[in-house]
């Protein structure tokens, strides 16, 4: 029996045990086997007329038992990243990519796709949209060019990896390698006691006194947003805005500027190999968005509508300063006007938002929305003690999937909020396997005091990735390419997580999410009026921001020329200087930051984000026209949309719930702005 926790055939993954060690030759064994028994099917295929049940199920096996091995990896890679786990998975990098870029090649394989398409041969739901779906990608893999031209794809790909994995790595090590060590009670006036907890506690470790800052995200909000300090402020902004790049005086090893041009360069030339004019163009291939020129039109009108507001929402808030704003100033002033305006600041709301007491309402929101539950479960193998596990469950009792959650921010985590799959819905040989998310979070730990307390942005971060995994776990589908978020448009893949979110302003649901950690006191209604009316506080500054991120985004890769390299930074100012209303100093950095576009998988798609808010909006406006918790509806969205993965096109899947197309008044009207 092989000992590789990795090799595991079934059952959640032994994090406990995996070792670095154990990463390459699990990796190296299932590609071996994958592609010994991708030559066995093939073979047999020809000698038959086209059987989807005979061929696409194995198929699809030998994807899913690649994920099962490559998926914890990734994930630990993502949480707890050391150096030789980090090591472990840069070695594998290009195996794997040589074997996707294998597959994307077979023409046997592509034609046995193809002959199934055409003799309209399939099985089950979800079958047919498979077919198409993989038809279309073998197509953009270049499985149609010559040879020498499949061999430098190949080799783009590789190297295109290592580049993209490069990239997060030296945002990871550059944040890592900051420090800022205070002993001025005064400097720290303001920084709340989760932040200075813990840099207290480093200090006491590194045989200092005060205060022994680090650059994770939650201590940098924290501090920009509340800090009297202006200079302390700017300190941690410019350390932030400058990470892995040629302005990070304390680190000069880690400067992702060479990382970018190379992952630009290569994106251009393989989106030019398989007949692309750009990676725009590429990308969108796979969008519910047709044209560069449709996604620039739809950004520039939301632009157009918005900036007259942003600027107006910027002039109030420097008038309320009574003096000049940096952009380090502006969380910390737009706190003030907030607490103003509406008497709330998020240090004053913390205290109501216990995690345990969010966890549990957002359960009991999701049980009375589409019918289930959520059980812990004690005993299962995790990376972190404060790692959690639940199972899923329908009202017979009936576990349909289940997921991790790890809610806290750590030095060798990378930064943000997501959902990623643990395991795929997939049914084979009477066996269903459930579906498994990871929940991942930055949120600033317990204390000695108090338990995890969140803001309500932090609130709705939760609520928005609790869409992600409702998403991935309620799919009906049984063929794992098609199943959960797979297969669906990156442009739509965001709106169950955005639609989600919106629950978290309303007032049933905030009375089910909140109470005082210590008396147990619900929020007081005041301050529950003041934080619905407080929900679009600057939200066209938000609105043109996502915008700015989108159109740098989108034009980059439309317009990127290899003749002239190093333009990035020059693309960045250009498009700020079209749409942002906040200037950013010279030395601002923030592409090299970048990592949804640089290192993850929106690059020419950070559109999609307003693309989906759209779709979100005009979904939600339902639930707000016939009730909250109207059953048909929840009803209708989850059968109609969360269930239905990548199996039917999402344009069709929203007109089958509301009836019709979304339009972007809806989003315009949910923000205030229209």
């Amino acid at each position: 029996m092989n000992q590789n926790p990795l090799l595991q055939p079934t059952g959640l993954p032994a994090f406990a045990a995996i070792r670095p060690e154990h990463v390459e030759p699990a990796v190296r064994e299932v590609l071996d086997r994958n592609r010994a028994a991708l030559t066995d099917l093939l073979a047999g295929a020809a000698a038959h007329a086209p059987d989807f049940a005979r061929t696409v199920p194995q198929i699809e096996a030998l994807g899913d038992r690649l994920h099962r091995v490559w998926s914890p990896v990734r994930h630990l890679h993502s949480v707890a990243n050391t150096p030789e786990l980090r090591s472990a998975y840069n070695a594998c990098l290009p195996l794997i990519s040589n074997y996707e870029t294998e597959l994307g090649h077979n023409r046997e394989l592509y034609e046995l796709y193809a002959r199934l398409q055409a003799a309209g041969v399939h099985d089950g739901e979800g079958s047919a949209r498979l077919l198409e779906l993989a038809v279309r990608d073998f197509r953009l893999a270049g499985v149609h060019l010559p040879e020498a031209e499949k061999a430098r794809f190949k080799a783009i790909m590789e190297e295109l990896a290592q580049a993209e994995a490069g990239f997060e790595q030296h945002l990871l090590d550059s944040a890592a390698a900051w420090s800022l060590h205070l002993t001025d009670a005064a400097r720290v006036r303001g920084v709340p006691d989760f932040v200075l907890e813990p840099a207290a506690a480093r200090a006491r470790e590194a045989g200092k006194d005060g205060w022994l800052f680090d650059l994770t995200q939650p201590a940098y909000v924290a501090v920009v947003t509340h800090a009297d300090d202006r200079q302390l402020r700017h300190d941690f902004y410019r350390a932030w805005v400058t990470r892995a790049s040629d302005q990070a005086s304390w680190d000069s090893g880690h400067d992702n500027g060479p990382v970018m041009e190379q992952v630009l360069r290569l994106r251009h030339e393989a989106a030019g190999i398989v007949g692309f004019r750009n990676f725009a163009e590429y990308s969108l291939a796979t969008k519910m968005a047709k044209s560069v020129d449709e996604v620039e039109s739809f950004l520039r009108e939301l632009v157009g509508r918005s900036k007259a507001a942003a600027q107006q929402e910027l002039d109030e808030l420097t008038a309320f300063a009574g003096q000049p704003l940096e952009p380090w100033d502006i969380a910390y002033w737009s706190e003030k006007l907030r607490h103003a305006k509406y008497a709330i600041s998020d240090e004053e709301l913390r205290p109501y938002f216990p995690l345990p007491k969010v966890m549990a309402g957002l359960f009991a929101v999701v049980d009375r929305l589409y019918g289930i539950r959520f059980v812990p479960q004690a005993g299962i193998e995790t990376w972190e003690p404060s790692v959690e596990y639940y199972a899923v469950q329908d009202h017979a009792g009936t576990t349909i999937g289940g997921f991790f959650v790890d809610f806290y921010a750590r030095r060798n985590k990378r930064s943000g909020a997501w959902m990623d799959q643990a395991q795929n819905r997939w049914r084979t040989g009477g066996q269903l396997q459930v579906p498994v998310a990871h929940l991942v979070c930055n949120f600033s730990p317990p204390t000695r005091e108090a338990p995890a307390l969140l803001t309500h942005d932090e609130v709705v971060t939760l609520f928005h990735e609790m869409g992600h995994v409702l998403h991935h776990l309620l799919t009906r589908i049984d063929y794992p390419s098609v199943s959960g978020i797979n297969g669906v448009p990156w442009d739509a893949v965001e709106l169950p997580s955005q639609f989600t979110e919106t629950f978290a302003y309303e007032p049933e649901v905030v009375a089910m999410i909140s109470g005082h950690h210590q008396t147990g006191a619900a929020l007081p209604g005041q301050v529950l009026q003041s934080l619905r009316e407080s929900r679009n506080f600057q939200s066209a500054l938000q609105m043109v921001r996502q915008l700015e991120f989108a159109l740098f985004d989108l034009t980059l890769h439309a317009g990127y020329d290899p003749a002239r390299p190093g333009q990035v930074q020059a693309v960045c100012d250009r498009v700020r200087d079209e749409v942002a209303v906040i200037r950013q100093p010279a030395w601002n950095r923030f592409p090299n930051t970048f990592g949804h576009i640089f290192g993850g998988g929106y690059a020419a798609g950070y559109y999609s984000y307003k693309w989906a808010e759209v779709l979100a909006a005009d979904a939600y406006e339902a639930f707000e026209e016939h009730g909250l918790f109207n059953p048909e509806l929840a009803r209708r969205f989850r059968t109609e949309v969360l269930e239905v993965g990548g199996s039917r096109d999402i344009a069709e899947a929203f007109v089958a719930f509301r009836g019709r197309p979304a339009h972007v008044d809806a989003l315009l009207k949910q923000s205030g702005i229209a």
